[in-house]
């Protein structure tokens, strides 16, 4: 049955056109330095925060910073996945072009790494709930056996979860157009230009990352529910602003993150611009940002940093 609006001719597509940001062709000099300037921060910022917790004896044995270095790997890796086509894009028009294997790997290591990085979240949440309520059990619970085994379990299932995006979005023909309107092969973007009905697959899509991200969200917030029910039983002030300053960081990485996750993800209908914004904060802006909320929100990131620059 051939669908109203495509072509008789069904010739697959071999090659993607990303249309890019749609600021971004008025001033391209201006964007090009202001990407490879964000860009460079981010690689450097994560970079920075992973040799301090490899070279500090103590942190790269505590989970909450083994966790902290996946996360500076990933923000790294995911700003890679997006970065550097937008950059080439800018400078020069050949460079928005992108192959059909090409768009495939790229959808699926955008969604691999970032439902890695959405459990990720949720095991530091759950780090930071036994840290704060049961400190004497803790080096027990989370030892190095379970902290290691934690982490590889964000990543097997973020890799199982982007291939599941992968293969519904791909599992359809692609015949008609070929420009996307966004600035990297998304579900939503590149759905729009399959040659069959996409219904099924939207609902799919849309079921998956529903449960994903409020699961995930459901036990980040029960972990600090009984986190702020066991800060508000000490009876300091000095100890109730110590046990908050420990999650101060998480949280509010886990706000931006899940915040425009959920804009983005869990709407049946999108708006390609105002996604294309979003989305920009959380695959290029976030990632820089995560290493400088941690660094200077945490005081044993900062004694580690003087440390690391008096040798």
């Amino acid at each position: 049955m051939k669908l109203p609006g495509k072509s008789g001719n069904q010739t697959p597509v071999r090659e993607f056109v990303l249309e890019g940001l749609p600021m971004a062709g008025q001033l391209p000099l201006l964007f090009l330095l202001l990407f490879l300037l964000i860009y460079l921060l981010t690689l450097l910022g994560n970079l920075v925060i992973l040799v301090v917790i490899l070279c500090d004896p103590r942190l790269h044995t505590l989970p909450m910073y083994v966790f902290l270095a996946h996360l500076s790997i990933l923000d790294s890796c995911l700003s890679s996945v997006t970065v550097p086509k937008v950059l080439t894009g800018l400078v020069s028009p050949g460079g928005r072009t992108i192959s059909f294997a090409g768009c495939v790997v790229q959808l699926y290591a955008f969604h691999f790494l970032a439902s890695t990085e959405c459990f990720l979240y949720t095991v530091m949440a759950y780090d930071r709930y036994q840290a704060v309520c049961h400190p004497l059990h803790y080096t027990t619970v989370m030892g190095r056996r379970v902290c290691m085994g934690l982490a590889a379990g964000t990543w097997l299932t973020g890799c199982i979860h982007g291939a599941i995006h992968t293969c519904l979005t791909f599992r359809l023909p692609y015949c008609g157009p070929h420009q996307i309107d966004y600035f990297f092969c998304d579900i939503s973007p590149v759905l729009k230009l399959a040659c069959a009905d996409t219904a099924a697959d939207r609902t799919l899509i849309l079921a998956n990352n529903g449960a994903v991200i409020a699961a995930c969200f459901l036990l980040i917030c029960i972990s600090y529910a009984y986190i702020v029910a066991a800060v508000l039983r000490i009876r300091t002030a000095e100890g109730r602003r110590r046990a908050f300053s420990t999650c101060s960081a998480h949280l509010t990485l886990v706000i931006l993150f899940y915040g425009s996750s959920a804009f983005i993800y869990l709407r049946p209908s999108s708006n390609q611009a105002s996604d294309g914004m979003v989305a920009m904060f959380y695959t290029v802006v976030t990632p820089m940002l995560n290493p400088f909320i941690y660094s200077l929100r945490n005081k044993e990131m900062m004694r580690a940093l003087r440390k690391l620059a008096c040798r």
